[in-house]
């Protein structure tokens, strides 16, 4: 009997026990920054299909849950998955397949570049990209002179970092049908003393696209492939890709949904007719992997490529304002079609003239409307007065490598008066309450942390200039990573979804070897994504 009573109370205080619930992943003993509202930290929680469902100590986890699948983070740093707030992706993957000139010290090297590619891949035409006159000890425009001898009957086109000036040889401006009579239209035909140099900038760069061999469906995929092995390696889980057609979003979408592309889009459509027309009628469309709510214009250029446009004439080049690629009225049009829909219009502005261009526009088609969320893309080089437009809720959507790639020769181009002006992020941050950080890749690296080092240091990889760039424009490390997480979701309509770990949201995060918070700041350049998770899924 005495036995009983005892097998009794066993058996009572057993299912008086309450049973751990199932779980498909359990994180513990992390240093986690949950970049929620007050910026807390914590040490564990618990993923239940591909979301966050409990956040909190490692007690409460491993008494509430249980999972077959656990991860011990020993100890080290663990953040919300990482977003580029202004990327391009595809062009990322398309570059996998074409010369890499990034890093050319010279065009001699660019030329080495070209030849030793074209010897092993022997193509019909030949497409690289990547060169910057900037670093070059002779910082001019290249011609088409050396090119022409090396490929006559050839075709090439080798396209500069930041896209917009492309260096052609003849036998790609006959097939283009480019003469000395061609109007150059939202950019410059380049000539020297009336003859074709071979470099074309913005606007003129479409005759060459339109003769450039369209990919094969099989290489387009390798491209989205190759782009998202490249983004895991640093630790991103949403991309924003800035200018895509339909054909492209199309294929990532069915890639998503088959599960071979397992990395979130935020897709900006491309500003072609044919893409408004069918989007803009179409509304949005929104999976858990794909967002397509924005349209992506270019108003100005480059200003590596003097093609931003400016209020008053470059200081390195006499009666040059640069061009718009998109005219004013067709900015102000376009804002005001696309106001009318639900979707975002994200615009390339670099120059203060092209800024204000866009900021009016903005204003004009926005008035009565709320919550909106349009923005500038790279907001660069603004004139005092123009930051007040940010109050009115548009988000600047900013590349800190950008500022430390330009400082060398940005003075050059622009003058000191412009200065204060430029790569102004904390101004900015101060007027929309806000800043979404990108890289822009691969016109810069992909490396979230160069952009996290970028913010905070105002520094070059090299720890140039020794005491920051322009450090009253400067970020915190606090205001860096939400950058790259809650309001470069929040710049997405997506803030109830990712951007921190919270209950509820989307279980994206990114296991790092070293605390992005407190390490010593000339290291944060080098912190590796150890480990990336999608949904709760390990992707590297």
């Amino acid at each position: 009997m005495k036995n009983l009573c005892i097998t009794f109370f066993a058996l009572l205080i057993v299912s008086c026990t309450p049973s751990k619930e199932q779980v498909d992943l359990i994180v513990l003993n992390g240093n986690v920054y949950t970049v929620d509202d007050s910026f807390s930290k914590t040490e564990a929680f618990a993923i239940k299909e591909g979301k966050f469902i409990f956040i909190g100590t490692n007690k409460e986890v491993q008494e509430l849950y249980e999972a077959k699948n656990i991860v011990d983070a020993g100890g080290k740093t663990v953040v919300p998955g990482l977003i580029d707030a202004h990327c391009h992706f595809y062009r990322l993957g398309e570059n996998q397949q074409a010369v890499d000139l990034v890093g050319t010290s010279s065009f001699s090297e660019v030329l080495e570049r070209v030849q030793a590619f074209q010897t092993e891949n022997k193509k019909e035409f030949i497409y690289g990209r990547g060169w910057d006159q900037n670093d070059w000890e002779v910082k001019e425009f290249p011609t088409k002179k050396e090119v022409d001898e090396l490929y006559p009957d050839t075709p090439i086109a080798i396209e500069r970092i930041d896209g917009h000036a492309y260096l052609v040889n003849q036998k790609a401006l006959d097939l283009a049908g480019i003469t000395n009579e061609t109007v150059a239209v939202g950019g410059e035909i380049v000539k020297i003393n009336g003859a074709l140099t071979g470099v074309l900038v913005d606007g003129p760069m479409g005759l060459i696209d339109a003769i450039i061999p369209k990919p094969s469906k099989k290489t387009m995929i390798a491209a989205l492939k190759d782009a998202e092995r490249i983004a895991f390696e640093n630790g991103l889980t949403t991309v924003n890709d800035a200018g895509l057609p339909r054909e492209v979003i199309e294929l990532i979408d069915s890639l998503q949904q088959s599960g071979d592309l397992k990395i979130r889009l935020y897709a900006m459509i491309a500003n072609y007719p044919e893409n408004l027309d069918y989007y803009l009628t179409k509304g949005i469309l929104k999976t858990d992997r794909l967002n397509v709510r924005s349209v992506k214009v270019y108003g100005d250029g480059a200003l590596g490529s003097r093609g931003a446009v400016m209020k008053t004439p470059y200081s390195d080049k006499e009666h040059h304002f640069g061009a718009m690629v998109t005219p004013v009225d067709e900015i102000e049009s376009l804002a005001h079609r696309i106001a009318a829909t639900e979707f975002q219009m994200n615009t390339h502005a670099i120059g203060d003239s092209a800024n204000i261009v866009v900021l009016r526009a903005y204003k004009k088609a926005l008035k009565g409307k709320e919550d909106r969320r349009w923005k500038v893309e790279h907001a660069q080089i603004l004139s005092t007065p123009d930051f007040d437009y940010f109050e009115d809720g548009i988000i600047p959507s900013v590349q800190p490598t950008h500022a430390t790639s330009d400082m060398y020769w940005a003075e050059d181009r622009i003058g000191a008066d412009r200065m204060p002006g430029a790569y102004a992020f904390k101004t900015l941050l101060d007027k929309a309450g806000m800043v979404a950080l990108g890289t822009d890749f691969p016109v810069e690296q992909v490396s979230p942390f160069y952009t996290f080092y970028a913010a905070v240091a105002r520094k070059d990889l090299k720890g140039y200039p020794e005491e920051g760039f322009q450090m009253n424009d400067a970020l915190t490390r606090e205001e860096a990573l939400k950058g790259m997480t809650i309001w470069a979701a929040y710049s997405n309509f997506e803030e109830d979804e990712k951007g921190s770990i919270e209950v509820g949201k989307m279980a994206d995060f990114v296991i790092l070897d070293k605390d992005i918070m407190t390490v010593p700041e000339e290291e944060t350049p080098n912190i590796k994504p150890e480990q990336v998770f999608i949904s709760g899924e390990k992707m590297n």
